[in-house]
């Protein structure tokens, strides 16, 4: 009566524990090991012509139980894969009870093996309680006599600290040859687990850890959130920066809708086209970019504008005429406007009459009208250039006419420069006595040699 109040008691301690979390042997606690003790009925088992019951007749009769009180059944489990765990058994009984009969204690051993199947895989969640089934065989002997069965097993396991779990069985084992008991083999006891591996040491097991060589959450299953923004870094377009969820946790900083880590200029907000940078003048080029970052201008000339005051589509730094309309092959200086043949000769007539003192390069007062005229005409022509030249009759020695011929030219020219004639558009030379257009022997002839030109510069 003490052995069976012993064995209630296990049941009903192991059952009392079904309130906590299960914690199964699986692939993250490969082996374990049970240690308890077990009962033996040979009552419920379809031999009513013996004296017995019928299958499952009167199953928790303890009366009926041949009870092992200390540590009596021995257990090593491997799980497979898949919920299956492969297990192998030793048990010590000694049989003194049959049914209601009581018979002379003969001594039970037994070596057992099988496969059983987590039932919690049908449903993949967490129980209260990890139930399991289980088929197998055994060789069992009484006294000297063996004989092997056929087993069926139910049973389940009932976590009560990490790794160490309340275990309670049944198993039925059904004997090959008739002279030899059916019977059912009861155990109450605890199960050890171990062989859990957390490579990365983050508490969570390498088979249920997602990303096992590196620390990580139990909310992502071992995998990392190393920015800290609840968004695992596999799924973090940013993982080394805090991000919201709405951008796949990458940051905006300054607000322009431009991600930083696309964001040229992610501390000011720009505009989505310049990759986040700001264009203050609003001409396509960033302003970080913009050598005139306030005046809008084309790219090609790194957003300054383009200077053109005479608007002739030279620019102003590539134009010599920057104030005047001119054309490219000038360099934007405008295409001369020259005098025509009438006015060259008109100009002609005029510089003809100028007078000078005898042997002197001085020009004579009466001639200030003449070279007013000719001023007059130069002016109507701002970009034409002239050539003026002194010429000389053959009195006196040639060196002398030509140094005479070059001071006159000279002085023409220093007048109408006086007069407002850019002294760039003139030019002067002597040419003495080589150049006559009469001759020399007669009066007339020489006063038509001793003369100024003034011509058109080619």
């Amino acid at each position: 009566p003490n052995m069976k109040n012993i064995f209630k008691l296990l049941v009903a301690g192991a059952i009392l524990f079904s309130s906590s979390t299960s914690y199964a042997q699986d692939e993250s606690n490969r082996w374990s090991i049970a240690i308890g003790i077990n009962a033996i009925d040979l009552y419920p088992v379809g031999e009513k012509d013996l004296g017995l019951g019928d299958y499952f007749d009167q199953p928790f009769n303890l009366d009926h139980y041949n009870i092992a009180t200390v540590p009596s059944r021995f257990e090593v489990g491997y799980y497979v894969g898949d919920g299956i765990v492969a297990t192998g058994a030793m048990s010590l009984n000694s049989i003194n009870t049959s049914g209601d009969t009581k018979i002379k204690a003969l001594s039970y051993f037994s070596l057992d093996g099988g496969l059983r199947y987590n039932l919690n895989e049908l449903w993949n969640g967490t129980a209260a309680f990890s139930p399991y089934l289980g088929t197998g065989g055994s060789y069992q002997w009484l006294e000297t006599e063996g004989f092997g069965t056929f087993n069926g097993t139910f049973g389940f396991d009932i976590r009560i600290i990490e790794n160490l779990s309340a275990n309670v069985q049944t198993t039925y084992k059904h004997a090959f040859e008739d002279t030899f008991p059916k019977h059912w083999q009861h155990t109450v006891g605890v199960k050890f687990t171990w062989g859990a591996v957390d490579t990365d040491g983050d508490g969570i097991v390498d088979a249920k850890d997602v990303c096992p060589t590196v620390a990580g959450l139990e909310q992502f299953m071992g995998c990392p959130d190393s920015d800290m923004d609840g968004i695992e870094d596999s799924k973090d377009d940013c993982p080394n920066v805090f991000g919201p969820v709405e951008t796949n946790g990458c940051p905006d900083t300054d607000g322009d809708t431009v991600l930083d880590k696309d964001d040229k200029c992610p501390e000011t907000a720009g505009l989505v086209a310049l990759m986040g940078c700001p264009d203050a003048d609003g001409d396509g080029v960033a302003d970080g970019d913009d050598n005139c970052p306030t005046e809008a201008g084309p790219a090609s000339r790194q957003g300054c504008p383009v200077k053109d005051r005479d608007n002739d589509g030279i620019e102003d730094d590539m134009d010599k005429c920057p104030d005047v309309a001119g054309i490219a092959e000038l360099e934007g200086c405008p295409r001369p406007v020259l005098p025509t043949d009438e006015v060259q000769a008109q100009l002609n007539e005029y510089a003809k009459t100028i007078l000078f003192n005898t042997g002197k390069a001085a020009i004579q007062a009466e001639s200030a009208a003449t070279l007013a005229d000719i001023t007059a005409i130069l002016t109507k022509y701002p970009t034409a250039q002239f050539t003026i030249e002194g010429h000389t009759d053959s009195v006196g020695s040639a060196t002398f006419n030509e140094k005479l011929s070059n001071e006159r030219s000279l002085s023409v020219k220093e007048y109408l420069v006086k007069n407002g004639i850019d002294k760039a558009r003139l030019t002067s030379k002597g040419l003495g006595e080589t150049k006559p257009v009469g001759s020399n022997a007669t009066a007339a002839g020489r006063t038509q040699n001793r003369r100024v030109e003034i011509n058109l510069a080619k």
